[in-house]
């Protein structure tokens, strides 16, 4: 006989790993995107700060606490708080794995993703650990960066293929495509144009960011190159970025693109302008803080929108029945589309 206790265990069971795509699938592959890129903008605010060796040590944050003491002050508890939510994504890591543990066996490129983002964060941790001992070495805070950048991309990859397993559902629809309007060779290669631009501004980013004044510390290391000249190597990508946008917005509306297309291109051009309008006011005005903080945002909304992107023109994924969702009888097959 059930009883009412081992029903709630089952309800939570259902809810936290469902046996097919719901709400709560949904809003942790948001909340994957969200948090990756959000941590990006907390990192942005250490630095920003001259909170970089608020705490001096790694794992510890001082030789005798693992957490920050009143002594340490303001830059103490900047830094010790962005290395706490470490555990807030790691939270939503776990959590989106279990929620999609039940489909693994048709939707086995999900879960590898979520599994890559698992092991992503400790990854970062441990970069971040070598960015404190090696004193805020600009090259290491470079591949700091980078690895949250790359993070953003399979989240946003992740939250689209999961988007597009619930409209099915919602929508009662067989199979829907990503690629789900016309796309041209022209297309396809504008929207890859944008992504392996989009990576070499962000790379040429950090070089700028490692040759200016926002180092994290007073005596942190900074590159000798000079900032005029690593600009414009950050610039070059952002002329062809937007040179592809507009390719891609005139052409989508000479083919039977859909209204997800068009909006996707509509977005990233959106985040480009900004993106662009706030790097020229920070670099004409002296770098301000608070403005620095919001360009840093843009690179994360730009690592998520440039992915979108790139997948709509060019992603041969399409959804499919989890394997509670086949017939009775058939065998679960495994899933055959491409991430």
């Amino acid at each position: 006989m059930t009883t009412s206790g081992d029903q709630t265990t089952r309800r939570w069971s259902d809810v936290l790993m469902p046996r097919t795509f719901t709400l709560w699938t949904m809003v942790l592959g948001i909340a994957s995107v969200i948090s990756q890129a959000g941590i990006i903008v907390t990192g942005a605010a250490v630095r920003l700060t001259a909170s970089g060796l608020g705490c001096s040590e790694w794992p510890r944050c001082t030789p005798e606490s693992y957490v920050t003491t009143p002594e340490m002050g303001i830059n103490g508890a900047i830094e010790f708080g962005n290395r706490l939510l470490t555990f807030v994504l790691a939270a939503i890591a776990v959590l989106t794995i279990l929620a999609l543990w039940r489909v693994r066996k048709t939707h086995r490129n999900l879960v590898i993703m979520s599994i890559v983002l698992l092991f992503g964060i400790p990854g970062q941790a441990v970069i971040g650990g070598i960015t404190v001992w090696t004193d805020l070495n600009p090259w290491i805070v470079m591949l700091h960066f980078l690895l949250s950048a790359g993070m953003v991309s399979i989240a946003a990859l992740l939250a689209h293929r999961i988007g597009a397993e619930r409209r099915a559902r919602i929508t009662r629809t067989p199979a829907v495509k990503l690629q789900d309007g016309a796309s041209t060779k022209l297309t396809s290669i504008s929207a890859v144009v944008v992504y392996i631009a989009g990576w070499f501004t962000l790379i040429f980013g950090t070089i700028v960011t490692g040759s200016g004044p926002h180092g994290g510390d007073p005596s942190a290391p900074r590159h000798d190159f000079d900032p005029l000249i690593v600009t414009r190597f950050h610039t070059a990508p952002v002329y062809l970025m937007t040179l592809m946008a507009l390719i891609l917005l005139v052409v989508m509306y000479r083919i039977n693109t859909s209204q997800r297309q068009r909006r996707a291109v509509w977005g990233f051009t959106a985040v480009l302008v900004f993106q662009a309008l706030v790097g020229f006011y920070q670099h004409f005005n002296g770098l301000p803080i608070a403005v620095v903080l919001l360009h840093m945002l843009g690179t994360g909304l730009v690592a998520w929108m440039m992915t979108i992107v790139l997948d709509v023109f060019n992603s041969k994924y399409a959804t499919r029945p989890t394997e509670t969702e086949l017939p009775t009888g058939d065998a679960a097959p495994e899933q055959l589309t491409n991430a």
